[in-house]
């Protein structure tokens, strides 16, 4: 595939050729003019080690769109407490539900496997004229090497599609603003569009939809709530004007109107709380110990924000949040997941692209 080849002879255009046909002789030969399309998923550590750990949870915990507190504050805590213990924590969780055969976390097989299909239907559709690969935001492969890597194979225009179905400023904006630091430094800088929030786009509802459906019919009994877990937020991002919390809520409606269930069979909560500071709730592993409490028997839990299953879905959702349920007196508990590389999201995902690449190809 185009995205993992590199240049050849044949794409470049010499002195002579191409749109270099009045160009003087001695001018240095250019790629063929094309169109780059980067998917964009949160980050991975490239190991579960101490120091891997750490440089991933540093290079994410410092970022200011996550943790936004003064720099002075944060960084001794971080750099001579939150640093010197989490990796360990943190390393424990992502060895649970590594990918022992390929050496990396899930995230980063989904993500390659959901590029490499996007790829597929795009070259089909556009031919050579389209370079498709993926980043992330935080540790390999990082954005920088990826938008410079398109670059010098010729994109001159790049769709830059974070994986985010809604819109966080933890998460499509720190996502965007790593791009754009990355044309700061360039010579020549490609024409960028970033795509926006998609949880309103009808092919991702259906996907969404599709995997509920069929996680319900192989179940034995039928879950008696769905509950939607989203990953939280502070409360305050809410009030300084951040939409997250409420394309959360907007896709957990969204997505019941799709599924025609009554309101007591559905409920949003969110999930990954860090820090002291108030957010955004209920929390999923305290209103899922109460489901169970108040005499449910059967859950189903589904993250509609994650486009790929990860660590927060495989380790916190499977392994904590269904403890806290089956220990407060539940009894099944359904775990659907991510929409990963199914065929309907890669359609969710190919439609997208092509209606944000319209006027490009």
């Amino acid at each position: 595939m185009a995205a993992f080849e590199h240049s050849s002879d044949a794409e470049q255009d010499s002195p002579g050729e191409g749109r270099l046909r009045h160009a003087p002789a001695d001018h240095p030969t250019l790629p063929r003019a094309k169109v780059g399309v980067v998917l964009v998923n949160l980050g991975t550590p490239d190991a579960t080690d101490y120091w891997s750990m750490r440089r991933y949870l540093g290079e994410f915990l410092s970022d200011r769109r996550v943790v936004d507190y003064s720099r002075w504050l944060w960084q001794p805590l971080l750099q001579l407490v939150i640093l010197a213990r989490r990796p360990f924590i943190s390393g424990a969780a992502y060895r649970s539900i590594w990918n022992q055969e390929l050496d990396e976390s899930p995230l980063l097989t989904i993500t390659r496997e959901q590029t490499a299909r996007v790829a597929e239907r795009l070259e089909a559709a556009y031919g050579d004229r389209v370079e498709v690969d993926f980043c992330m935001r935080y540790g390999n492969p990082s954005t920088d090497s990826v938008l410079r890597r398109l670059q010098a194979r010729g994109c001159e225009r790049i769709l830059f599609f974070p994986l985010y179905p809604q819109y966080g400023s933890p998460t499509t904006a720190t996502a965007n603003d790593q791009a754009f630091r990355t044309l700061m430094r360039l010579k020549w800088q490609p024409a960028i569009r970033t795509v926006p929030a998609y949880y309103r786009h009808p092919a991702y509802l259906e996907a969404l939809s599709a995997s509920v459906r069929e996680a319900y019919e192989a179940a034995e009994s039928t879950p008696e709530v769905l509950v939607a877990s989203y990953h939280g937020v502070p409360k305050r991002y809410l009030d300084d004007g951040d939409p997250y919390y409420c394309h959360c809520r907007q896709t957990t409606r969204l997505l019941q109107e799709r599924l025609a269930m009554p309101d007591e069979a559905i409920e949003t909560t969110f999930q990954s709380k860090f820090g002291p500071e108030e957010w955004v709730g209920p929390a999923t592993v305290e209103r899922v110990a109460e489901l169970a409490r108040e005499g449910r028997k059967h859950i189903a839990v589904i993250s509609p924000a994650f486009s790929a299953d990860c660590v927060e879905t495989l380790e916190e959702i499977q392994q904590e949040i269904r403890a806290a349920f089956l220990e407060a007196g539940g009894e099944t508990f359904t775990y659907v997941p991510c929409l990963n590389a199914r065929e309907d999201h890669v359609d969710a995902l190919e439609a997208i692209a092509r209606q944000e690449l319209s006027g490009w190809l």
